[in-house]
């Protein structure tokens, strides 16, 4: 069994919303970071997901216009995806496999940045992105992930089973369906720790300790099934659950920009 070399997770915006918008039963008001992760590998740079249109790091009101998330939306322009790679030594061009772990706006918003990748999606997901339902429809914004440039990249779609993405048991992208019908979650394995990355199948730990939806799910029942599949994994594989938009995770494994072995 083969390892990644390292994982970084990237600074990005953060928004201010009510916690019962992403789990049932939250309370009070949290800052989520909005991020993505960048996972060196011998055969290829891979970024779990794309964060935001880098728009919305000048001026929200730009992608969002006067509507609330407008408001609730914390960010600066060092806070693009493309700085934040710049930081690290890499470039746009140096990411050769993009996961996307389901195609609402926080995940989908840089995909144009990366023309020469090849791209992961879960089954069913450029569908359900299209048309989605009344309770989910403000997440998208179509044009990230369905224009003609986005559509004419090299588009993988992820079995139901899953995918060892370099075929050496080093990144794992399993289908954990119920955030949306493709989303997606990513098992890691590194030299010093497996890291298990939750992408929306939870927001929040309370997902995860109450096994409990978010209210813009696509399917409550799945979501909990997910969780609770999720968790199996990460205990047989002993690894360290992330949950990307819970910044009480980020401290564990150093914060920003800090190297993930």
């Amino acid at each position: 069994m083969s390892t990644a070399n390292r994982l970084w997770g990237l600074d990005a915006p953060k928004m201010r919303i009510d916690a019962q918008h992403l789990v049932f039963g939250g309370e009070g008001t949290v800052e989520i970071p909005l991020p993505a992760h960048v996972i060196e590998h011998d055969e290829g740079l891979v970024l779990w997901d794309t964060g935001m249109d880098p728009v919305v790091n000048d001026d929200p009101r730009l992608l969002f216009g006067d509507r609330p998330e407008s408001e609730w939306i914390i960010s600066s322009p060092e806070k693009r995806i493309d700085t934040q790679l710049g930081m690290l030594g890499y470039s746009t061009s140096d990411v050769t496999h993009v996961i996307l772990s389901h195609t609402h706006c926080d995940h989908a918003g840089g995909l144009s940045l990366f023309p020469d990748a090849k791209f992961y999606i879960g089954p069913g997901e450029f569908a359900w992105g299209r048309n989605p339902d009344e309770r989910s429809a403000h997440l998208f914004f179509p044009d990230e992930f369905d224009s003609d440039l986005v559509r004419s990249f090299d588009w993988n779609e992820v079995p139901t089973s899953g995918l060892d993405l370099f075929g050496d048991g080093a990144i794992n992208i399993m289908h954990l369906p119920g955030h949306t019908p493709g989303t997606l979650g990513l098992l890691t394995r590194l030299p010093e720790q497996n890291v298990l990355l939750t992408g929306d199948v939870a927001h929040l730990r309370e997902n995860i300790d109450w096994v409990e939806a978010d209210p813009s799910d696509w399917d409550y029942d799945h979501s909990r099934a997910s969780i609770r599949k999720m968790m199996a994994v990460a205990a047989a594989e002993n690894a360290n659950v992330w949950v990307p938009h819970d910044e009480k995770d980020w401290a564990k494994f150093g914060g920003v920009r800090a190297e993930v072995r």
